[in-house]
C-alpha cells in the first residue's frame, strides 16, 4: 500500500498558502511519501495550480488532486489545464475528478445537478480522449458534441481517478478510469462494497486492477486523548456527512461519522489501522493530519509529531 499525505489551502493569504503547499510537498518527498493529495476546496486555492507549484518544488513524488469537480468546467478545458500541470510537474500528476455534491454544484455554482452519474460518464468519455493523446477530440454523446483539435499531448500516461461512493459511480470508475478516490469509507466499506464493485467493472472493461485511494484522518495522541481527537475530527471535518451520498456510503461500514473513521492513538494504534486498510484492498492511503491541542502552538507541535510518526509508519508499507 502506498501512503501519501493531504495538503491543501487552510488559513493565510494566497502567497503564504502557495509557499506552504510547496514546503509541504518538499517535506513529503524528503520523508519518502508516495503522493501528495490536494483537495479542491470550493472556496479556495485551485488544486491544479497547487500541483504546478508543488511540481517545481519536488522531483519524484506523485501529485494528485482529490478531487476536481467535473461540473465546474468543460472537459476539454480541464484536460488542457491538467495536461499543462502534468507537463510542469514532469509527468507526476494523478488527476482525481468527481461529481461533487448538490450544495456545491446547485447551491453555490447555480448549475443543474440532475443525473450526476450520467453526466460524469459522458464527461469522462471526452476527458479520456483529451488526456489520452488524441490529435483531435471527437466525441458525441448525450451531453457533449465535441470536435476539438488538441496539440497538447501527455508527457507520460496521465492517470484519471474518479471519486465514487455508490455502486453506479463505482462501476463508472472501474470501466472508465484508473481507480477511485474515497472519503468517509472505513475498512469494512472498502472491503465489502468498494473493492468488489470497482474491480468487477474494471475486469469486465478489460482494464488493469484499479487504484483505491482512501482518505484517512490521523492524530498521534495518548490513549486517553483518543476521544478528544475524534471529537475534533467531527468538529473540523464533519461537513461532508450531511451529503446523502456519504450517508449511504457509511451504511456499508461501521463508521457513523468522521470521528469513527479517524485513526487516533499512539504509533502502534495508527500502524494497526493502516494495516487494516491495506488488508481491505486499499492501494493508496491519503492521510489527513489532524492536530490536537488548546492553542496554535500546541496544534502546530501536534501536527509535526503526527506527520513524523506517519512518515515512519509509512516506511513499513513500502
Amino acid at each position: 500500500m502506498r501512503v501519501g499525505v493531504m495538503s491543501g489551502p487552510e488559513r493565510g493569504d494566497a502567497a503564504h498558502k502557495a509557499d506552504r503547499m510547496a514546503d509541504d510537498a518538499r517535506w513529503a518527498e524528503e520523508a519518502g511519501f508516495d503522493t501528495v493529495w490536494v483537495p479542491q476546496v470550493p472556496t479556495d486555492f485551485d488544486a491544479l495550480t497547487a500541483v504546478t507549484l508543488m511540481g517545481q518544488a519536488t522531483s519524484r513524488i506523485e501529485l494528485g488532486t482529490a478531487v476536481v469537480p467535473v461540473h465546474a468546467q468543460h472537459p476539454v478545458a480541464l484536460a488542457r489545464q491538467a495536461l499543462s500541470a502534468h507537463a510542469a510537474a514532469g509527468g507526476r500528476l494523478a488527476l482525481g475528478v468527481g461529481a461533487s455534491h448538490h450544495w456545491i454544484v446547485r447551491d453555490m455554482l447555480g448549475l443543474p445537478y440532475t443525473k450526476p452519474a450520467a453526466h460524469t460518464r459522458a464527461y469522462l468519455e471526452v476527458l479520456n480522449a483529451a488526456v489520452g493523446g488524441a490529435a483531435s477530440v471527437d466525441v458525441e454523446n448525450d451531453v457533449f458534441r465535441v470536435h476539438n483539435p488538441l496539440t497538447l499531448g501527455p508527457v507520460s500516461p496521465l492517470p484519471v481517478l474518479l471519486a465514487a461512493l455508490g455502486p453506479v459511480m463505482l462501476r463508472i470508475a472501474g470501466a472508465l478510469t484508473d481507480g477511485t478516490v474515497l472519503w468517509l469509507a472505513d475498512e469494512r466499506t472498502v472491503a465489502g462494497h468498494v473493492v468488489p464493485t470497482l474491480t468487477k467493472a474494471a475486469q469486465e472493461a478489460g482494464r488493469p486492477a484499479p487504484r483505491v485511494v482512501a482518505g484517512l484522518p490521523v492524530c498521534l495522541c495518548a490513549p486517553h486523548e483518543v476521544d478528544a481527537a475524534r471529537e475534533r475530527a467531527n468538529r473540523v471535518l464533519g461537513e461532508a456527512e450531511v451529503s446523502p451520498h456519504y450517508q449511504r456510503l457509511m451504511e456499508h461500514g461501521d463508521a457513523r461519522d468522521v470521528g469513527d473513521l479517524c485513526a487516533a492513538g499512539d504509533e502502534r494504534a495508527i500502524r494497526s489501522r493502516f494495516r487494516r486498510f491495506a488488508d481491505a484492498g486499499v492501494t493508496d492511503l491519503s492521510v489527513r493530519l489532524l492536530p490536537l491541542g488548546g492553542g496554535r502552538a500546541e496544534l502546530v507541535a501536534s501536527k509535526l509529531r503526527t506527520r513524523d510518526a506517519v512518515a515512519a509508519i509509512a516506511a513499513d508499507f513500502r
